[in-house]
This record gives C-alpha cells, structure tokens and sequence, in this order.
C-alpha cells in the first residue's frame, strides 16, 4: 500500500466534477466516466494520451505517494491528517489555469501564489515522520529524471525531488504529448471545459489522503479533510522539520 497527500475537494465541487470527467474515472468510486468530446480527437484516442493521470486521479500533489515506515500503520497516518486540518486555516489561492507543462497539458496557479506553494510545503514537512526511506530501486527510478544537485539532495532527503524551492503546484491533464498539433487541440478543449473554475481566486480548504492498493493499481480517495484551524500556511512547520530543511539548503 502507498499513500499520497493530494489537493482535492469534495466530490460535488465543481473542480473535481470536470477534472474527474476530463480524465475519464471517478475516484472517489472508481468508476468509469465518459471523457468530454474534442473535435479532432476521436474517444479512443484521447482515452489513451490520458492513462497516467486517469490512475492516479484527479488531484494537485503536495505530498508524493509513500509507503509507511516500520512500525507506523494508517491509523497513525489518518490522525496526522486529521491533525493538520485541524491546526491548518483555509486560504485563498490565486487561482488555476489551463496551461502547458513541458510536455503535458495541467491546471498551474494563474499567477504566482505562495500560500499554496508554503501550504504544500507544509504538507512535506508535516508527514515526513511517517514515510518509509525510498528504497535503492525507487531512489535509482527517480535519479532517471537527470535531476539537479539540489533534486538529488531532496530525493534523499525527503523522498521526492521537486519539494520546497522546486515545487510547482500542477493538476495533470493528459500524458506526455510528443505531437504538437494534438497537444494544441487539447489545450484549447481543455481551456474551453474548465473555464467555469479557471483564472479566478478560488478558497482552498480541504486536501485529500490518497491510497495505492498495490503497485499500479488506481489511486482511490480515502478522506478528504476540511481545514478548520487558525494556523496560516508556512506557520505549521515543527522546529526540528525547520532545521531538517535548512540543512539541505545548505
């Protein structure tokens, strides 16, 4: 089993309802749901160019998925969740867009926003404790992406390597789209269904616990947790996670 700590919301808000159809699954259920037309694009094909992120579900990663460490269950886990909403205070973030990720199609921030960006950072801090060390398969599996002196120290460190300075809030869209003329296409469907959430500050007061039954199986939401607390995003950190960072940055 794997867990993941995601941005996510309820599954009646609107945001989830369109990423979910887009994808073409519900994960909340698993089910199966019919993806959107695009002109140009027939059903089988857009089907395929969305299988990555149709497995793991809709979502926005804080916290990358992790297997628990010795002697931690998910009972432990699910408190620390419910640990964090209680202490962490909704937000308003700067809102999402539709926009090319390299290669891939997903929803990023419209503008700069640091409240999400110090919110995941929070997310990364506030679980360590619970994730079990890469092992030397999945450490050597991440180092394939040609990673910076700084990815490689946060890969060892924390388990992922775009944390903190190289993290960049995205909600994926599609798998990586090599023809440019469908990449476009997409883009423009994808602009065109999602404008109903798109380029407006959205509240953000929830985030979900993610679960992989087994290695490449469908990631299916567990709980989604509301934010209930006072603590503003960047102020939840402990002292000694503070320390654990600032030695990597050096």
């Amino acid at each position: 089993m794997r867990y993941a700590i995601y941005f996510a919301a309820p599954k009646d808000a609107l945001l989830m309802q369109l990423g979910s159809e887009w994808l073409g699954r519900d994960p909340f259920t698993g089910n199966t749901l019919q993806q959107p037309a695009i002109d140009g694009v027939s059903a089988d094909e857009f089907a395929l160019l969305t299988t990555d992120p149709r497995r793991y579900g809709f979502h926005g990663t804080l916290r990358a998925p992790f297997h628990l460490k010795d002697g931690m269950s998910e009972a432990d886990l699910v408190s620390a969740c419910a640990t964090f909403a209680a202490s962490t205070a909704p937000f308003e973030s700067t809102g999402l867009s539709v926009n090319a990720l390299g290669k891939f199609l997903a929803l990023t921030p419209s503008k700069p926003d640091a409240a999400l960006n110090a919110f995941a950072n929070d997310c990364v801090r506030h679980f360590e404790h619970l994730r079990a060390p890469l092992s030397s398969a999945d450490l050597e599996r991440r180092r394939q992406a040609q990673l910076t002196p700084k990815q490689d120290e946060y890969v060892q460190t924390w388990g992922y390597p775009y944390v903190f300075d190289e993290f960049r809030f995205h909600m994926t869209l599609s798998n990586k789209l090599e023809n440019e003329t469908i990449r476009v296409k997409l883009q423009k469907a994808a602009a065109d269904f999602f404008a109903k959430v798109a380029d407006r500050p959205a509240s953000v007061n929830s985030f979900g616990l993610y679960t992989e039954a087994q290695k490449g199986a469908p990631f299916q939401v567990h709980t989604i947790f509301t934010l209930t607390g006072s603590a503003k995003t960047g102020s939840t950190s402990s002292d000694s996670a503070k320390a654990a960072d600032h030695s990597v940055s050096n």
